[in-house]
């Protein structure tokens, strides 16, 4: 559970549909005694971008691989259009697979890699190059029907196997780590084009990833799994900015947790002590919790200003808390420059480390702050998620 702060509605997307396209009814799969996915229940609508997000093993590609085709449910029902897809095999599901790889045949032209699917299937020869033509100008590699795979671009290498894919026309495109074997310029770069490739066709895509920045970055809504469960389904805002338990907090994205004593608890704010830090956390809202329970503070980096500290200075206050709340002192310990911003890591006189992004808004933002200067640090009453678990 986590407190009473609720999200903002998520603003709608034009070619993501109310009906379900995808549904999990109970699946739970088992490799003897080890249960890789258990008891998932869930919903994914037409058009959506959807992303399966989590740390190795926790089920996310399994759960990927039933969908597909490729692994049997131990228990459990899984659904297209509506329809219980159990005793299909996948070549006869409405989805194709993206995977790690790639899977280009090495020996074949990109066109004829892009045909192959189409080959197999009977269809006309007309049909396929016209198909082919199609798909490859819809990955931005027209007039590369001609070339091996070898003389291509990693990137270049995705869009082909994106293409194959693609040229069957499915209802669903199925990616599995897409993006995981290319350099992080280009990672970005195909992010854009994942997204635009999506809206253009219109049709759902669901992809695995470990990579929270990617899922953030891409997906309308994602799940979050771990061993084996379904921790939160949300959009990347909501997952980022209102995670409902600790596990989701700390894996999507940066974040300082400190453990602590729900002090007080009305419908308009609340007040979480904590060993770790020397003055209490003041929220603008209840989060309903017995007075006295064990909390969970999380705190993203980025949300905690730093001031700097002379000596003898009084503490500074928050506009929005009250004096001697939301406000803590430290000294700076580590400086992490990152070019568009600076980590900073600040240690507290409780000698816990804590912490903090600041943007360059400057070039000469990094020398404003140096190693060892006392500091303030400080947060508005919104900005903390207090969770109960």
């Amino acid at each position: 559970m986590t407190d009473l702060a609720t999200a903002p509605a998520a603003k709608p997307t034009p070619h993501v549909k109310e009906n379900a396209i995808i549904r999990f009814e109970n699946i739970t799969k088992r490799y003897g005694k080890v249960v890789a996915v258990d008891n998932v229940n869930l919903e994914i609508r037409e058009g959506e971008f959807f992303a399966l997000l989590g740390p190795s093993g926790c089920g996310k590609t399994t759960l990927l691989r039933m969908l597909a085709g490729f692994e049997t449910p131990t228990e459990g029902r899984v659904f297209i259009d509506g329809k219980d897809v159990a005793e299909l095999p996948p070549n006869k599901r409405p989805v194709n697979m993206v995977f790690q790889s790639y899977a280009v045949f090495p020996h074949m032209k990109v066109a004829d890699n892009v045909a192959y699917g189409l080959k197999m299937d009977g269809v006309d020869g007309g049909e396929i190059k016209r198909r082919v033509e199609e798909a490859l100008e819809l990955v931005k590699l027209g007039g590369y029907g001609d070339r091996m795979p070898d003389q291509l671009s990693g990137g270049q290498r995705q869009r082909v196997a994106l293409a194959r894919a693609l040229v069957k026309r499915p209802r669903v495109l199925l990616l599995d780590e897409p993006l995981s074997a290319l350099d992080a310029k280009l990672r970005d770069q195909m992010r854009s084009e994942l997204t635009s490739l999506q809206e253009k066709v219109g049709i759902t895509f669901i992809m695995v990833t470990h990579d929270q920045d990617e899922a953030l970055a891409i997906a309308t809504r994602c799940a979050v799994m771990n061993r084996g469960l379904l921790a939160q389904v949300a959009t990347p805002a909501d997952l980022y900015e209102f995670p409902n338990s600790r596990f989701v907090a700390d894996f999507v994205g940066s974040v300082n947790m400190f453990e602590g004593v729900l002090d007080k608890d009305e419908q308009d704010h609340a007040i979480v002590r904590t060993q770790e830090l020397s003055a209490p956390v003041y929220l603008d809202h209840g989060v309903t919790g017995a007075k006295g329970s064990t909390v969970w503070v999380a705190l993203r980096p980025e949300k905690i200003e730093m001031h700097k500290r002379p000596e003898g200075s009084s503490p500074m206050k928050m506009e929005d808390a009250p004096a001697g709340t939301n406000v803590v002192a430290g000294v700076i310990r580590d400086i992490v420059y990152l070019g568009s911003e600076t980590i900073f890591e600040i240690e507290l006189e409780s000698g816990r480390r804590v912490r903090t992004f600041r943007s360059n808004l400057t070039r000469y933002d990094q020398e404003d702050f140096t190693w060892d200067e006392p500091v303030w640090l400080a947060w508005h009453a919104c900005s903390p998620a207090v969770l109960l678990s």
